[in-house]
């Protein structure tokens, strides 16, 4: 599992990725999964929104989907985005590996782990991060925290 994943590998998924499905994503702008999904799509990534309550509805641009298998099948996600609770995620994770053959990532947001999935996940060939946040990583990792005054620990000559 990767518990306690490299700022390397966190830096070689925010790079390489181009389309984060986010599963349990809220049109509510004041909710964590709603700002984080809309930074992630103002920095250039492709956001598929995924949550049943919400389905056919728009935001970002794109589609709400009921389930990650309502995701049309011209649609490669390089990322499944988890914000539901712990033990929700199992499902979930089995259905992105079902319908994402060629899934590379499995994120669960800040305070959601689930070993069994991410074993699963893992067993698949699939990377797994688990109680970190896509939107914080990147922050840190490509210094846009510095700018509120953080000490992220990187050097950079860039402002």
């Amino acid at each position: 599992m990767t518990k306690n994943p490299s700022d390397d590998l966190l830096r070689k998924i925010l790079r390489e990725s181009k389309t984060f499905a986010c599963v349990g994503v809220s049109m509510n702008p004041v909710r964590p999964s709603y700002f984080v999904a809309r930074y992630l799509n103002l920095k250039g990534y492709r956001v598929i929104p995924v949550n049943p309550g919400h389905a056919g509805k728009m935001l970002f641009g794109e589609t709400i989907h009921a389930s990650l298998t309502d995701i049309p099948q011209d649609i490669q996600v390089d990322v499944v985005d988890i914000f539901r609770r712990s033990e929700h995620v199992l499902p979930i994770v089995q259905e992105a590996l079902e319908r994402f053959p060629d899934l590379k990532t499995i994120w669960m947001q800040v305070g959601v782990e689930n070993e069994e999935a991410a074993k699963l996940a893992e067993a698949r060939g699939v990377q797994v991060i688990q109680n970190r946040c896509p939107k914080i990583e990147y922050q840190r990792l490509f210094g846009e925290l510095r700018m509120g005054g953080f000490n992220t620990g990187i050097i950079s000559s860039k402002l």
